[in-house]
């Protein structure tokens, strides 16, 4: 017998998987802090496009989880899932390292390696994420489910440190910027697509020689293992231990689905068939659509499974829930695009007489959640030991409200900065650092509802459902993304060809074609965007957004918390 767990600790196993997820967040959060800079940049793509083809990319990463979760669940079982998605990760980044390295030679064949890329992370993501996260819950016996939420604390904070290693070694590398000229070296970018490809070989390898040792149970069986393996231990008494879907499920949920597609296309650019090419207008009309159109159908197919009314009220708090943590993600996701953007564009980045690149600013999320995941997984145990503990919906409730926080506090002081001056740093520090006590309030604590409420028979599939919420949320961020108001450098631009592009936005003046064409090769915008109908003027209208769809999806969530706890039915 192999004893893994003391009685008042947690499984060695959690450590295991804490190592694995830390490096491939390394990998991912890594990537993510150059993409859209490397898109702009190097493949010269749009700044507008290079948001949306951001948040498209994220959404389908937590798209794919529902196929990897399936596939889990019914046929190859979590560490081979784990492993599978492991590897396709790594290859994804070399593949961008690939395109790093020859755009400047073959800038079609680069952007061939960086779509290819993508794809590729896109999968191995989906085989990975839902299902280490499953198998964090699986860690725990029935009667010690009450530790998840500090689990998953702790587990997050592995996340962390992984994406505070990503997003300071990889711009270290690859976000290079002549500190006397303060030009950028746009060939630089391979070096961190490399280091994240390493840093994902190193996570796979370590769960490769520890899973068999660690990750099992009190009685040294592996956990994960083959679907067909399981036991009826591993279920809830009288639970059925295989998902089955009826042929008339299937053939509704994919009438919805079919049918949902169609209507949200329309909703989001106003008609049914492909007549743009243009790049945005691609993602936006079919990948968004897909992803919302997915989650839907996939949520009636689960819950047509579901055997009784207890069941049924779990599933359908996991799936309320998620539905309002889109809200959180669409905020906080901006860090990849906008945040970034203005980050580059109009902040002073100096700290301690360092200039600090714009991709390495995001490093501040990753630190703030390194240094308070354990003082917030003690603080549930506290509370919880005195019967204090919020219910699980009401601290995602708590996150959502401290994003809106964040998000007031930056919006009234850009307010008075104009197109040319210059945010300080220790603001965007402030954004990042109550952000990350949101994130702390939602993330970790909707991955240990999923864990306590879903069936086993499903559990990785319901993973995937959860992470459909964020597919939905980086979807509606890379829209929200692509509406932030032109500044800094884009007016010093058009200064520079002899045009106020102020007197442009207000339609004082009107560009001719040659102004037009010339507009379009720096990637300068000619009108001011929008958001449900109103214009976005400046930065303050911008972060006021993410303030009132945030805090109005706080608020709701927590006049509804009361009604969700008696939903879990003894569940907390």
């Amino acid at each position: 017998m192999v004893k893994t767990q003391e009685k008042t600790g947690h499984p060695k196993g959690l450590w295991v998987l804490f190592g694995t997820e830390m490096w491939e967040r390394f990998n991912f959060y890594g990537m993510r802090a150059l993409l859209t800079l490397f898109m702009v940049n190097s493949l010269l793509i749009k700044e507008a496009d290079a948001a949306i083809i951001y948040g498209g990319f994220l959404a389908l990463c937590y798209l794919t989880p529902l196929l990897g979760g399936f596939i889990s669940d019914r046929f190859f079982g979590n560490r081979n899932c784990i492993m599978l998605g492991g590897l396709m990760m790594a290859l994804g980044q070399f593949l961008l390292f690939l395109s790093a390295s020859t755009f400047s030679s073959n800038l079609s064949g680069a952007k061939i390696f960086m779509w290819l890329a993508l794809f590729i992370i896109i999968f191995g993501n989906g085989f990975f994420k839902p299902n280490i996260s499953s198998m964090v819950g699986s860690l725990y016996p029935k009667q010690e489910k009450t530790k998840l939420d500090s689990a998953f604390t702790i587990f997050y904070m592995g996340i962390n440190i992984g994406a505070f290693l990503g997003q300071f070694i990889c711009p270290y590398l690859g976000d290079v910027i002549d500190p006397e000229t303060g030009v950028r070296n746009i060939y630089a970018f391979k070096w961190g697509f490399l280091a994240a490809s390493l840093a994902m070989i190193i996570g796979t390898i370590t769960f490769y020689f520890l899973k068999n040792k660690y990750v099992v149970t009190p009685e040294g069986r592996p956990i994960g293992g083959l679907p067909k393996n399981n036991e009826a231990s591993d279920f809830e008494e009288g639970e059925t231990q295989t998902a089955n879907f009826s042929s008339k499920s299937i053939g509704i949920a994919i009438a919805l689905f079919v049918a949902l597609f169609f209507v949200f296309r329309y909703l989001l650019v106003g008609e049914f068939g492909v007549t743009s090419l243009e790049m945005g207008q691609l993602i936006k009309g079919l990948i968004y659509p897909f992803i919302y159109a997915a989650g839907i159908a996939l949520a009636f197919l689960i819950m047509s499974s579901a055997e009784n009314k207890v069941e049924r009220q779990r599933i359908w708090v996991i799936y309320i829930v998620s539905f309002f943590i889109i809200f959180f993600w669409a905020a906080f996701e901006q860090a990849g695009s906008s945040l970034t953007f203005i980050a580059d564009n109009q902040t002073d980045r100096h700290i301690f007489g360092w200039n600090m690149p714009p991709s390495m600013v995001q490093i501040f999320n990753g630190l703030f959640v390194v240094a308070l995941a354990l003082p917030f997984s003690i603080l549930w145990d506290k509370l919880r030991a005195n019967g204090k503990e919020p219910v699980s919906p009401l601290k995602q409730a708590i996150g959502l409200g401290l994003i809106a926080l964040s998000y007031f506090i930056i919006a009234h002081n850009v307010k008075d900065l104009g197109n040319s001056g210059l945010l300080a740093i220790k603001w965007l520090m402030l954004l990042y650092l109550i952000q990350t006590m949101g994130e702390l309030c939602l993330s970790p604590i909707g991955l240990s509802l999923v864990g306590k409420l879903a069936p086993k028979r499903f559990a990785s599939l319901l993973y995937g459902v959860f992470f459909i919420s964020n597919a939905a949320g980086y979807a509606l961020a890379g829209s929200l993304g692509a509406i932030i108001p032109a500044t800094g450098d884009k007016f010093q631009k058009a200064e520079k060809l002899g045009i106020n592009l102020q007197d442009v936005l207000d339609k004082k003046i009107t560009l001719n074609a040659e102004q037009i064409a010339m507009f379009e090769k720096e990637q300068l915008p000619i009108a001011n965007t929008s958001f449900a109908g109103f214009e976005i003027h400046n930065l303050y209208e911008f972060f006021m957004v993410f303030v009132i769809l945030c805090g109005i999806a706080a608020i709701i969530l927590a006049v509804l918390s009361p009604r969700l706890k008696k939903m879990m039915n003894g569940v907390g």
